[in-house]
């Protein structure tokens, strides 16, 4: 009860994306675009999938959900970072710290198992088309989004639970610019070998199970490209993943380099930019991945600008 009370009163420091003060406005501005980008290009895609009934499917279903949570992972940390960027004093209660912790490793978890069931959608379409509707229906659908909803909100919360029952007697500094649980454990002055197995072990599975499902769907769906007649088809069938590929990448590279790695081999510098990369990067460009190679969204939102554009004029 006494460590209760003595770590509620703790503010901690971020560090902030770069150690040089005079480049703090040049990375304000940077990352407020950045920001703003991903809230109109994923609220775009939001609003042009909802507002179109030819995309009430399930892809597009798991494609307005992905841009959500886009949307939610970064709003939970480049708000606070952006305000400490112009801020004197660059602090973050422990109240708030553990909060922003908790809502970044459930979006982030989710969007793994987003990306699963979205290979999962991939697989049943092109190997088992016939029976895409049967299997693919609104149910199971949104029972793998729901129960994936679950688990990633499970995950936090035990991560968090364990967090919390240490003490912070060390520097409060986090060389970081959000409460992220690697820079956090460095943090306390009491024995983190729980939370680090932890984050080994719990934590790998949980990447590494939506991963595996990810490449089982590509192996079926590459042999079943591969015994395609037509040249055309094949390539048409490819381009309908190349988009989702590209996110994987995207997303479980910067993932592995920040967390499934030596602690020996923790560097500050390549892990800041690591966590851009999938914190505020990733999530601003997969609107555009998803649009620029999807021929049915371009000409919906080429629909919704010569709409505008019409009512503008009149």
């Amino acid at each position: 009860m006494e460590k209760k009370n003595e770590t509620t009163v703790i503010e901690f420091f971020l560090e902030g994306p770069t150690d040089h003060e005079e480049l703090n406005n040049v990375f304000f501005v940077v990352f407020l675009a950045m920001y703003l980008i991903n809230l109109l290009g994923n609220g775009t895609m939001i609003s042009v999938i909802s507002g179109n009934s030819q995309f009430h499917t399930p892809m597009y279903l798991f494609l307005c959900f992905l841009s959500s949570v886009d949307m939610c992972i970064t709003s939970v940390t480049v708000p606070k970072m952006l305000h400490n960027l112009i801020s004197d004093k660059k602090t973050i209660s422990f109240s708030q710290c553990f909060t922003q912790l908790y809502f970044f490793m459930t979006f982030t978890s989710e969007e793994c198992f987003l990306l699963s069931i979205m290979a999962y959608d991939r697989y049943v379409a092109i190997c088992n088309p016939l029976h895409y509707i049967t299997i693919m229906n609104k149910k199971v659908c949104l029972s793998m989004l729901f129960v994936s909803l679950i688990i990633s909100i499970m995950h936090s919360m035990l991560h968090i639970l364990l967090v919390y029952h240490l003490s912070f007697c060390k520097s409060h500094k986090i060389k970081h610019f959000f409460c992220d649980l690697t820079p956090l454990l460095q943090l306390s002055c009491t024995d983190t070998s729980i939370n680090v197995l932890l984050l080994f072990t719990e934590s790998s599975v949980l990447l590494m199970v939506p991963l595996l499902i990810i490449l089982i769907s590509y192996i079926y769906i590459i042999k079943t490209i591969l015994k395609m007649q037509s040249s055309g088809r094949r390539h048409k069938t490819f381009s309908t993943c190349s988009s989702h590929l590209t996110v994987v990448i995207l997303f479980y590279g910067s993932i592995f380099f920040m967390y499934l790695r030596p602690s020996s081999s923790y560097s500050l510098q390549n892990d800041k930019i690591a966590s851009v990369m999938y914190n505020v990067l990733s999530p601003m460009l997969n609107p555009f991945i998803y649009s620029l190679r999807n021929r049915d969204v371009k000409m919906a939102l080429r629909r919704v600008l010569q709409k505008k554009g019409t009512c503008s004029k009149e």
